[in-house]
């Protein structure tokens, strides 16, 4: 089955692959004192913080409710990288490019089982590859990069399962009654979508809004194909859902036993908390949809600064797209399928309208990323039917070669150059921490060192502060044993003033 899986494989996608990693790797562990993004942002090293507790004291939780909540299976996967690569900004970034180049290849598998179409399934893989907003967080230690990466697996295998059922039901009963194996491979695909699709739970808060996604797709399958039987849905259907409640069960145990952390900070971001409801809503609305083609997140740390999130030939080839699906008269039988990109976009973008901070808001729209460049894709290919109309084959495909060359030189400049060049993005990472916790590292065990905290960036001892986590990180003392054995003393402005000092000691403020 895995010599099938790779013969399947064309090299077309192989190149997009090496492009996606090449500009998900490159750099991201420092050359020549150069690395992309620069420093370490606090809520990254709080992370990797959580993750070598969890080492230490041996004990992996499925939720860390510190820094506002976070599931735990991405502070989980980064431990197994710190302790491979040690305390290195790259260590909590590796696990995110992983996952980055995997939904790339995912976004492949997936479009061509929902639509049968190599080049819609190529060009979507590519679109997505090169993109700044995916590019981006495929660098970035945050959490939420696993969610678009289940989701899309998830996605596939489930029509998979569909598929793979339908065409066995086709073979003569007896046949099938005798093949144990058959009935294995029945039962394994749909529990196997159904666990990527579970564990998706302990990626990102914006994840809950899925389950509304996957029952309108087997709602559409249910409604839509005439060619399984109600048995075969149901079969399916059950398998799936069971295994997706067992992956995702003790992170609803937890929640149980703790409700408080189910919504986190959610609430006090929600337009429902605000005076204005009703145009709050409109407004964000108008904002999350601009920024595909108007104006980007603001935040230096997710985008260039106000850039749209898509490049503009491929921004119009995803309106393109978008008026190609909404012209369908009905979304019936070799139609319907069409339909869910724009569903599934309509539904992950639901939680981000409705919350009320920094909109456009790149990294909370990360769930509308796989649907985005189906449908940029589904407006190339249109644009491309059309220009076969107009244009020699020649020309046609020169002008094709140039376009895509033009769409990996952009995403090249605008993420190594544009961004990267830009001071602002070293303040977006507390690039000055990075190059305190060097220092810090490079003096002696034996001398003291006191790092003096303000009393506006909140108190010592378990409950640090997060501004200052990179420096904890940096230089493993977010213990108190750490600090202890490396001669590390952290103390408040108040504290310093009444403590007594050793002289000789090292002394930074902050």
């Amino acid at each position: 089955m895995f010599k099938k899986f790779l013969a399947s494989i064309p090299y077309t996608l192989i190149a997009i692959i090496i492009i996606a990693s090449f500009l998900r790797l490159y750099n991201l562990i420092p050359l020549d004192n150069l690395m992309l993004p620069p420093g370490l942002y606090p809520d990254e090293a709080m992370n990797g913080n959580n993750a070598q507790e969890a080492i230490d004291i041996k004990n992996f939780k499925f939720f860390y409710p510190e820094n506002f909540g976070r599931e735990g299976l991405f502070i989980n996967i980064q431990g197994a990288f710190i302790a491979v690569l040690g305390h290195k900004p790259w260590a909590l970034r590796l696990p995110s490019a992983i996952f980055g180049i995997l939904t790339v290849l995912g976004l492949y598998f997936l479009t061509k089982e929902l639509f049968k179409d190599k080049r819609l399934a190529l060009l979507s893989a590519f679109l997505l590859a090169i993109n700044f907003w995916h590019i981006n967080f495929s660098r970035i230690g945050f959490r939420a990069i696993m969610a678009p990466a289940f989701l899309v697996w998830a996605i596939y295998l489930l029509l998979k399962s569909f598929n793979q059922t339908k065409n066995n039901y086709q073979l003569p009963i007896t046949n099938y009654q005798n093949n144990w194996k058959l009935v294995i491979r029945n039962w394994a695909l749909p529990a196997l979508a159904g666990l990527i699709y579970g564990l998706g739970f302990h990626s990102y808060i914006a994840y809950r809004a899925t389950p509304l996604l996957i029952l309108m797709i087997f709602a559409m399958i249910y409604r839509q194909n005439n060619e399984l039987s109600k048995k075969q849905f149901w079969t399916v259907f059950s398998i799936f859902s069971i295994a997706a409640l067992m992956a995702f069960l003790p992170l609803g145990i937890y929640f149980l036993n703790n409700p408080t952390d189910f919504l986190g900070r959610t609430a006090g971001i929600s337009i429902f908390s605000s005076q204005a409801p009703l145009k709050d809503l409109g407004l964000n609305i108008l904002k999350t949809a601009g920024m595909f083609n108007i104006f980007g997140d603001f935040n230096w740390r997710h985008n260039v600064a106000g850039k749209p999130e898509l490049f503009w030939p491929v921004g119009i080839m995803f309106l393109i797209g978008i008026i190609k699906i909404l012209k369908l008269p009905r979304l019936e039988i070799g139609n319907w399928k069409l339909g869910i990109p724009l569903i599934w976009l309509t539904v992950v973008l639901l939680p981000v309208v409705i919350s009320n901070e920094g909109l456009p808001h790149a990294l909370r729209s990360i769930l509308a990323v796989p649907p985005v460049f189906i449908i940029a894709a589904i407006g190339g290919i249109k644009i491309f039917e059309y220009l076969k109309t107009k244009l020699n084959p020649r020309l046609l495909l020169i002008s094709c070669l140039i376009l895509l060359s033009l769409l990996i030189f952009e995403s090249y400049v605008t993420y190594f150059i544009t961004w990267g060049g830009n001071p602002n993005v070293k303040n977006a990472f507390a690039y000055n921490d990075y190059i305190i916790a060097g220092e810090l590292n490079k003096l002696p065990k034996e001398l003291p060192k006191y790092i003096i905290v303000s009393d506006a960036q909140g108190t010592i001892r378990r409950d640090t502060p997060i501004s200052l986590q990179s420096i904890l990180f940096l230089t493993d003392t977010f213990t108190d044993e750490n600090r202890a054995e490396k001669n590390f003393h952290y103390l408040t402005t108040e504290q310093a003033e009444s403590e007594k000092i050793p002289s000789g000691s090292f002394v930074i403020s902050l």
